[in-house]
C-alpha cells in the first residue's frame, strides 16, 4: 500500500527537488512561562527554519495520575519522574497556542502541533492549523490518526519505536481517514540519540517501501546527522529549539540553541543544494575551469613541412588544442605551415 509522494503544508512543496523544511520543535523548552515560549518562535525565525510545531495535550488527556511502576519513567534523562508530573511541566497550555500561532504567522513561519487526542485536533482545528504530526509514541493510535487524517490536513508521522507492520497499519488509517498527503520522518526514540544508532538508510528504504515523502525527526546533538540525513534523501527535518541548555527544562539536554539551530538550517540547505543531478559533460564536470585541462601545443618554432617530435610538442596546460590521446598520432606528422611557440595544436596545421 502506497500513498503519494507529492507532499506540500500550506503551499510549500516539500520534496527531493525542494530545500528541506526544516521544523523547530518547542516542545516543553517554554519551561511554563509563555514569553518564553513567544520568545522560542522569535528564535526560530531568526534561524530560517520554516515552521515551529508545538505539542497539544495536557497531562489528563495524555496519562492518569498514578503511582503503578509501569507510570514511572526508570533510566534516561528523566529516571524516577512520573509520566504524570513529567506531562504537567512539559505540557504546553492551550490558551497559549493563538498566541505562539499569531507570532509564528507574523514571522511568514507555519505553526502546527501534534495532537494526543481527539480533543486536541478538533482544538488545532479551530486555529486553522496547517498540518498534524503523530509522535512516535501515537503512532499505533490509528483512530487518532484517521481523526487527524479526517480534517484533510498534510499529516507527518513519526516512526521512531515502530516496526514495518505498524508503519503500514498507521498509513492505511490515514488513507482510510482522507488524508492524501502523509509523510514520514524517521526517528529514534532515545533522548538524546547517539549518532551510531541513527541507521539513517532507514530513510531510503521508508521511501522505497511506502512511496511516501520522508524525512527525520533528530534528537543526536549538533546537526551532523542531520547533514548526513540529506544525502539519504531526508526531505523533512525536525529538531528541537532552546533559548539556552543552561535553563534547564524537560527537553533541553537534546535541544539546540538558536545560533546552533541556524547553522543546522545553513548546513541542511548547504547539503541539499550540493546534492544536484549527475553531469559528465564538459561543462557539468570542469565548468569553465576545464579550459585549464592539458592539451597538446607547440613548445618550439616548427618550419613548414618539418616534423613533429617531442621536442616542440608537448602535452601542457591550457586546454585549447588537441587532446594528449592524440599525441602519438601526431608525433611524425610535418607541420602544414610555420608554426609558431605557444599555439595550440589542431588538425589543420598538419601537413
Amino acid at each position: 500500500m502506497t500513498v503519494s509522494a507529492d507532499f506540500h503544508i500550506a503551499g510549500r512543496p516539500i520534496g527531493a527537488d525542494h530545500s528541506p523544511y526544516i521544523i523547530a520543535e518547542l516542545s516543553g523548552n517554554h519551561n511554563g512561562d509563555l514569553d518564553r515560549a513567544l520568545a522560542l518562535v522569535d528564535a526560530a525565525a531568526s534561524t530560517g527554519a520554516d515552521a515551529v510545531k508545538l505539542q497539544t495535550y495536557t497531562a489528563d488527556t495524555i496519562t492518569i495520575d498514578a503511582d503503578a511502576p509501569e507510570f514511572r519513567i526508570s533510566g534516561g534523562l528523566w529516571d524516577g519522574r512520573s509520566l504524570y508530573e513529567l506531562y504537567q511541566e512539559a505540557s504546553t497550555p492551550w490558551d497559549w497556542h493563538a498566541a505562539l500561532f499569531k507570532r509564528a504567522e507574523e514571522h511568514g513561519l507555519h505553526c502546527f502541533s501534534s495532537p494526543f487526542d481527539h480533543t486536541a485536533v478538533d482544538f488545532l482545528e479551530g486555529l486553522n492549523a496547517p498540518a498534524y504530526k503523530i509522535a512516535s509514541f501515537e503512532l499505533v493510535d490509528t483512530p487518532l490518526i484517521r481523526k487527524a487524517a479526517g480534517t484533510g490536513k498534510p499529516l507527518i508521522m513519526s516512526t521512531g519505536i515502530a516496526n514495518y507492520a505498524e508503519i503500514e497499519e498507521a498509513l492505511k488509517a490515514a488513507r482510510a481517514g482522507g488524508a492524501e498527503c502523509v509523510a514520514l520522518l524517521h526517528c529514534i526514540s532515545a533522548y538524546p540519540a547517539k549518532p551510531e544508532e541513527m541507521r539513517l538508510q532507514t530513510i531510503e528504504a521508508l521511501a522505497a517501501a511506502f512511496g511516501v515523502t520522508v524525512g527525520l525527526s533528530d534528537h543526536t546533538l549538533g546537526s551532523a546527522v542531520t547533514v548526513a540525513s540529506i544525502a539519504r534523501g531526508a526531505t523533512i527535518i525536525e529538531k528541537h529549539l532552546t533559548l539556552a541548555r543552561s535553563d534547564g527544562g524537560p527537553d533541553a539536554d537534546f535541544s539546540l540553541e538558536p545560533q546552533e539551530f541556524k547553522q543546522l538550517v545553513d548546513d541542511a540547505r548547504m547539503a541539499h543544494a550540493a546534492m544536484g543531478a549527475p553531469r559528465y559533460d564538459r561543462a557539468g564536470v570542469g565548468g569553465s575551469n576545464a579550459q585549464f585541462r592539458r592539451s597538446l601545443y607547440v613548445v618550439d618554432d616548427v618550419a613548414a613541412g618539418a616534423e613533429l617530435t617531442p621536442e616542440n610538442v608537448r602535452s601542457i596546460r591550457p586546454g585549447h588544442g588537441l587532446a594528449p590521446k592524440h599525441y602519438d598520432t601526431v608525433l611524425g606528422r610535418t607541420a602544414g605551415r610555420d608554426l609558431k611557440r605557444g599555439e595550440a595544436l589542431t588538425w589543420d596545421m598538419l601537413g
